[in-house]
């Protein structure tokens, strides 16, 4: 369990936060300027802020009160930054070794063969880093980062210098890390789809402040947080796949509720997270019929949120979990939208962009 609370001033910007990380991928969640590399920055020792206690399962790395401010190297993290950051004179074993290097004799020490097995790595260890993709670097720094006995790895938007093809490449292997592997992760983004596929917990910062933290399922289907805007506004849900049929498309069981999306390569009974943007839900009061898209959700009104624009976000809550749909109001007066009032999300299958759907964790 990691433990943060700090504040601290800089010119036109205060950060008060304060939150628990449990076990698994806790994910500082917010526009730019909102206080996520503060805070991360604050945890690595790069930061003393004003006030602050930061502690790792009862170890504290800092307590302004008591004096108490371990130095950086001191601290037992694992650092994974935007680049890679490898030594191009050494090997990608020579970079790996050179992480377990600095692992504490005491730490708990990850198996090096297991380490390059999950990142699938092996292929790679002879090469030096000019060698390699933006993607196989990365797997290699993150691989260096477990091996250093870290009781703590701190990820500052590891994929923001990726393109879509070597983000897509690197999530599955994040997703691992956070159902493998039992060292915490505090990860930085502003990704809503990388959220909703990585996130065992969420904390939306905005201004430097906590708007809330919890479940990723629970905070990214709020519709009073919006941390990124209205744009960024979606549901996650949780699935199995049910079968594969020939026409392309996997189906799927949410809450028994039926949902198709293109082909993905999971197995059958395998979870999966969805992320559902809300801009892509079209609601209607009765079951529609003759319409070309394939996912139907029964739900009823939870909240209407309406904005200083045209715009509203509906929450559903429907069998598979909470549903946001961004409509007008125009549209949500026409249908008589209120709070227990009965209606249907639909959801066209193409929508669901593969980036959106990501592994869960364990089978059904």
């Amino acid at each position: 369990m990691l433990s943060v609370s700090l504040r601290h001033r800089f010119s036109g910007f205060a950060l008060d936060a304060a939150f628990d990380a449990p076990p698994g991928i806790t994910v500082l969640f917010g526009r730019s300027g909102s206080g996520k590399t503060t805070v991360v920055n604050a945890v690595a020792g790069l930061l003393t802020p004003e006030e602050g206690h930061i502690a790792i399962d009862g170890r504290t790395l800092l307590d302004t009160r008591t004096g108490v401010s371990l130095p950086t190297h001191r601290r037992r993290l694992g650092y994974i930054f935007q680049e890679a950051r490898l030594f191009p004179h050494l090997s990608v074993r020579g970079n790996l070794r050179y992480g377990r290097w600095f692992a504490p004799r005491s730490a708990p020490r990850e198996d090096m063969a297991r380490v390059v097995e999950m990142l699938g790595i092996g292929h790679l260890l002879d090469r030096r880093p000019g060698a390699l993709s933006g993607g196989e670097r990365q797997r290699v720094a993150i691989g260096r980062a477990l091996l250093s006995g870290p009781g703590l790895i701190l990820a500052d938007e590891p994929l923001a210098a990726l393109d879509e093809a070597r983000k897509a490449e690197i999530l599955p292997y994040f997703e691992r890390l956070r159902d493998e592997v039992s060292v915490p992760i505090l990860y930085v983004s502003h990704s809503a789809a990388e959220v909703a596929r990585l996130a065992t917990t969420v904390v939306a910062l905005q201004d430097g402040r906590v708007l809330r933290q919890g479940p990723a399922a629970e905070v990214l289907g709020d519709p009073m947080v919006l941390p990124t805007g209205v744009r960024g506004a979606g549901a996650l849900l949780e699935a199995v796949v049910v079968r594969h049929h020939e026409d392309g498309l996997t189906e799927l069981s949410a809450g028994g509720v039926p949902l198709f999306i293109p082909r993905v390569p999971q197995d059958a009974g395998r979870k999966l997270r969805l992320r559902i943007a809300a801009q892509e839900v079209i609601l209607s009061r009765q079951r529609p019929e003759g319409l070309s898209a394939l996912n139907i959700l029964p739900g009823t009104v939870e909240s209407i949120r309406g904005g200083e624009g045209p715009g509203a976000m509906v929450a559903l809550a429907t069998p598979a979990g909470r549903v946001l749909a961004r409509v007008t109001r125009r549209s949500a007066d026409l249908l008589g939208l209120a709070v227990g009032v009965e209606c249907h999300a639909v959801v066209k299958s193409v929508a669901i962009a593969p980036e959106d759907v990501g592994g869960g964790e364990g089978t059904a």
